[in-house]
């Protein structure tokens, strides 16, 4: 059985972070693990308390999974202070680690920042130079990029800014373009891939991120490539969104059920 392990924070509700992960990785039939880098009081409504896991603490538990049970991959989500960035990084580079899927979450879907200007310097000089596979979302790309994204042409002039800076694929996720939810996979080489998609008509879209991150990695741990891990990714997706799980009094979660 292939092994995959979460860096991330955890959500209570169940719906994102090392929750919708677990979940997500068991849906592709590997063995997960996690790294929790913080706990918080959340649901659909919102986040309401995070409690940061110590940078000590967060490096002693990437020692017993990288010592015991070596992942084929590695999925990295909410990273909420520099030092934290900074000992996952130095541990990325101290175990022969291979394929990984950088969620950098930094911007929340109503489009508050979410990490400190310490904290999205040390993610970009630490940790994106360390992924082979990067997944932003609109807002996300435009940060790291520096432009202003409303359409397909500007997505592949924000990809082609970050391929130049960061060795790693370039996904950005589309989901907040207004006509479609087409995604853009820039590799190396200058090679851009759409995977075009229909918006699906359903509200309850918290953890979608998260889920498709851990798909991908996933896809890349069972031995597919990039563009193969992240087209299944997407149907997993489409898939979950389009079982209608319909739970809690906000954006509720996604049906991480759903048969592939």
């Amino acid at each position: 059985m292939k092994k995959v392990l979460t860096i991330a924070g955890s959500d209570c509700s169940g719906g994102a972070g090392i929750q919708a992960d677990l979940k997500t990785m068991t849906a592709h039939k590997v063995y997960g693990m996690s790294v929790i880098t913080a706990l918080t009081a959340q649901n659909t409504t919102g986040v309401y308390g995070v409690l940061e896991t110590s940078p000590e603490f967060v490096a002693q538990q990437i020692d017993c999974v990288m010592s015991d049970i070596f992942p084929d991959a590695i999925k990295i989500g909410m990273v909420s202070s520099s030092k934290i960035i900074h000992v996952i990084a130095e541990k990325l580079r101290e175990y022969p680690v291979k394929n990984v899927v950088v969620d950098p979450v930094m911007v929340s879907t109503s489009g508050s920042k979410l990490l400190s200007d310490d904290a999205v310097e040390a993610l970009t000089k630490e940790l994106l130079p360390l992924a082979d596979v990067l997944t932003p979302n609109i807002p996300e790309a435009e940060v790291l990029s520096g432009i202003s994204i409303t359409n397909r042409e500007e997505m592949v002039q924000a990809a082609e800014t970050l391929a130049q800076q960061f060795r790693g694929d370039i996904l950005i996720k589309g989901g907040h373009l207004e006509s479609s939810a087409d995604d853009l996979l820039y590799q190396r080489g200058g090679r851009p891939v759409w995977y075009p998609a229909e918006r699906v008509n359903n509200p309850n879209t918290h953890g979608t991120g998260c889920t498709l991150s851990s798909a991908i990695a996933c896809g890349l741990a069972q031995g597919l490539t990039k563009r193969e891990s992240v087209e299944q990714a997407k149907q997993y997706i489409i898939t979950a969104l389009k079982a209608q799980l319909n739970l809690g009094k906000g954006s509720g979660p996604l049906n991480h059920c759903c048969i592939l």
